[in-house]
Parts: C-alpha cells; sequence; structure tokens
C-alpha cells in the first residue's frame, strides 16, 4: 500500500518539466493583479484556478502518452491522481468566482480550449516539440490570465484590458520566437572553426524573424503610449527585449546549453515584467 501511495508522487507527472514554461502564465497574472489595483478575495481565486489549470496540462499530457503507447501505462495512476487534485482545486475556485459575481471570467477559458486539444493531439501522434505556432497559440490563451485579474482589480469590465491581453501575448510570442533562435545559434561552428565566425548578414539572416517580432512590438508600444492610448513610457519594457534581441543576433549562443539560455530568457522576462508593472502606473 505504501509503495502504490508514493507512486502518485512523481514529480514528471505532477509538474511542468519545461521550466521556462511558467513566466508564461505568472507574467499576465502579476501584470494583471497591479494593473488592477487592488488584489480582491476573486483575486485570489482567479490565481488559484489559472495555476491549475496550467499545472493541469502536464498529467493530462502525460495520460495521452500513456494511452498512445509513448510512456508506460503504469504512469496512469499517478496521472490520474494529479489530474483528479488540480480539476477539484480548479472547480473550486471558479465556484469561488462564481459566487463573487464574475462569471463573466470564465468565458475567457474558452478559447483555451482547442488550442489545448490540438496540443493533446500533436502529443498523441509525437508532433508536439518545436512547434512555435502552437505555443504561440498557447500563450495567447495563458496571457487572458491579464485582463482577468485587472478585470477583477477593477471590479468590472474595462476595454482596456484586452490592451494588457495583447501586450502580454506580443511579449511571449516575440519571447518564444527568440529562444528558438537561440536554439538555433547552438549548433552555428565554434570560433577558430571552419567558419570563424558568422557574417553579419547571415546573423541577422537568421535573426529576422525575432528582431520583426521585437520591433513590432517596440513600434506599436510607443505608438499607443505617445498617442495616449496607453501610459506613455509602456514602451520601456519593449525596448528592453528589442535590445536583447539584438545582441542575442549579433552574439550567436554558440555552443550553449539549453539551460543556460532559459535562465536567460527568464531574467529578461522577468526584468519585462517588472518594467511593465511600473510604467504602466507612471
Amino acid at each position: 500500500m505504501i509503495k502504490k501511495r508514493a507512486s502518485l508522487f512523481h514529480k514528471h507527472i505532477a509538474l511542468p518539466q519545461d521550466h521556462g514554461s511558467w513566466v508564461f502564465i505568472l507574467s499576465p497574472l502579476l501584470i494583471g493583479l497591479f494593473a488592477g489595483g487592488e488584489i480582491k478575495p476573486a483575486s485570489i481565486n482567479l490565481i488559484i484556478a489559472a495555476m491549475g489549470a496550467f499545472l493541469l496540462r502536464q498529467p493530462v499530457s502525460m495520460a495521452v502518452k500513456a494511452y498512445a503507447g509513448r510512456r508506460s501505462r503504469t504512469d496512469l495512476p499517478a496521472a490520474r491522481f494529479w489530474i483528479l487534485v488540480y480539476g477539484t482545486i480548479i472547480l473550486v475556485a471558479l465556484a469561488g468566482l462564481i459566487a463573487e459575481g464574475f462569471v463573466y471570467i470564465l468565458y475567457l477559458a474558452v478559447p483555451g480550449i482547442p488550442v489545448f486539444i490540438w496540443h493533446l493531439y500533436l502529443v498523441s501522434k509525437r508532433a508536439e516539440r518545436r512547434q512555435a505556432g502552437v505555443e504561440i497559440l498557447a500563450t495567447g490563451a495563458l496571457s487572458l490570465a491579464a485582463p482577468a485579474a485587472y478585470w477583477i482589480g477593477q471590479s468590472g469590465y474595462d476595454p482596456l484590458g484586452w490592451a494588457l491581453w495583447l501586450l502580454t501575448w506580443m511579449q511571449s510570442a516575440a519571447s518564444i520566437v527568440y529562444a528558438y533562435l537561440r536554439l538555433e545559434q547552438r549548433t552555428l561552428p565554434e570560433k577558430g572553426e571552419q567558419a570563424a565566425s558568422l557574417e553579419r548578414s547571415e546573423q541577422w539572416r537568421m535573426g529576422k524573424r525575432a528582431f520583426q517580432y521585437t520591433s513590432f512590438n517596440f513600434g506599436l508600444s510607443l505608438a499607443l503610449g505617445l498617442s495616449g492610448w496607453l501610459p506613455r513610457w509602456i514602451f520601456v519594457p519593449f525596448l528592453l527585449q528589442w535590445i536583447e534581441t539584438i545582441w542575442g543576433i549579433t552574439h550567436p549562443a554558440t555552443g550553449w546549453k539549453p539551460t543556460a539560455i532559459g535562465i536567460r530568457q527568464l531574467i529578461v522576462s522577468t526584468l519585462f515584467t517588472l518594467l511593465f508593472i511600473i510604467f504602466w502606473r507612471l
């Protein structure tokens, strides 16, 4: 009995193993909470529901892998256990949101359902890796936590919440594209080898998409700030991401370990979140 019970507590089943993904839910949540100006009991319920939904992906994906023959079926009891745990937590938190009068917040979960189903389909076909498009769509769904937290803090609907959603999604999408660039750069030749260093033109060719994403984000946030649609200095966090992208293009991650790339990404995303919170309030 002890062995059976202990087998339910597998870290790789209970928690996401792609540690960099945490920022894609935490950043929108924090931005929305601070932009809303007030943290209420409903805000706590939202945090619990959002984190529960985020964590639920891991055991569900593991269960799909087991049924698809990608993993041993001995993982199924633990996967079912954590699906039940997270599912219960989500339902209790949603009940709290409904009791607080924020039923409309639940509609924000609808866009994430088809994206999640698509992800599970790819998992069943062993095709979920290196799917930038799916990852970008998924972060768009996670970014809906920003307007949800904002509306709760404001005690009601405000169109400005959609701006928060768009801005946080823009940052996440650019971050994903940039991460793929850095991972691609890992296989480039080291200095002193047959191609001692990349030509600038080749560096920019590889980084073209990442540069386009961050340049668009920076330009749009600057224009919206100067026009008065958004806080005037909201472009500053996007400027940070733009500068980081230029640095990354001109300093290829040749030989870097994925962990090092992930840590740097986490640091930049954390700074982005802090700067966004600060300059949104100015």
